[in-house]
């Protein structure tokens, strides 16, 4: 078997387990503590956010202001990087910078939501270092955002665009062969829900293939619900509950244990 150091993302035995904010149903979310947790438990896929902070730094945070997790108000952007070092996300963990979790854990892979465009900047800047850009995916983005990417950091993954995935569920919706044209990346990242419209997943994950595409669903938490979307052919599974996910393919055989001897991280300091 593979492993991750001789890899780039997405390559060696499928499916991929994706613990999504780094396991935000186990830990406090996008923090160092999730990371590890996850690290712990076998997985090197790891989903996380990217916002971009006054002084130009990437951390790791979902929303674009802080008041849902931390003890003040106001946007990321607002605030410098020492500012955000005194906050603690729900009042345990630091908020971390991209470069620090890709630091840690230098033998995993990470899945990198794009929440703005300020970031592109800073992200590609990161990608550009050395051995970085062959661990990362980009996504949850603009197709233009993620094209910017593309041509800045050649080589790099991404996954569709917005626009390109609205097209593309569209076509399984309506029984529709997608154009190859659409295949702008090798991934499409698409909700297990879309308000109250179904993804059609059979149809999507075959039409998705034909056009080289592979379908990778979030966030799924539920084993029933894991297991249904293995069964239809999904490429990965991005969810809260890193636990639940690694017991499933356990069972399926088709979890990928780590390296014997490599060492899993537990501490949210290095």
């Amino acid at each position: 078997m593979q492993h991750p150091e001789d890899m780039s993302y997405g390559e060696g035995c499928g499916p991929l387990a994706i613990a999504h904010r780094g396991g935000a149903g186990l830990a406090q979310e996008n923090s160092m503590a999730a990371f590890g947790l996850a690290s712990a438990l076998g997985l090197r896929y790891l989903e996380t956010d990217v916002r971009v902070t006054s002084d130009g730094q990437l951390v790791c945070f979902h929303d674009e202001t802080l008041g849902r997790v931390t003890s003040v108000r106001g946007s990321v952007r607002s605030k410098s990087l020492p500012e955000l070092r005194q906050l603690r996300i729900n009042g345990t963990e630091p908020i971390p910078t991209f470069e620090e979790a890709l630091d840690a854990f230098p033998g995993h892979f990470f899945s990198v939501d794009l929440k703005e465009q300020a970031a592109i900047g800073p992200l590609v800047k990161v990608l550009r270092r050395e051995g970085v850009a062959e661990r990362v995916c980009v996504a949850g983005a603009w197709d233009g955002w993620l094209g910017h990417v593309r041509r800045e950091v050649p080589g790099i993954t991404t996954a569709l665009g917005w626009r390109s995935l609205t097209a593309l569920l569209s076509c399984a919706r309506a029984g529709l062969r997608p154009p190859k044209a659409l295949a702008t990346a090798p991934f499409a990242h698409v909700p297990i829900k879309l308000g109250r419209l179904p993804i059609f997943v059979d149809r999507l994950v075959a039409m998705a293939q034909d056009i080289g595409v592979q379908v990778v669903t979030w966030t799924v938490d539920e084993p029933v619900v894991m297991r249904g979307l293995l069964d239809a052919g999904v490429a990965a599974v991005i969810t809260d509950r890193p636990d639940v996910l690694r017991e499933v393919l356990i069972q399926r055989g088709t979890w990928q244990a780590p390296r014997t001897g490599q060492p899993l991280l537990l501490s949210t300091t290095e």
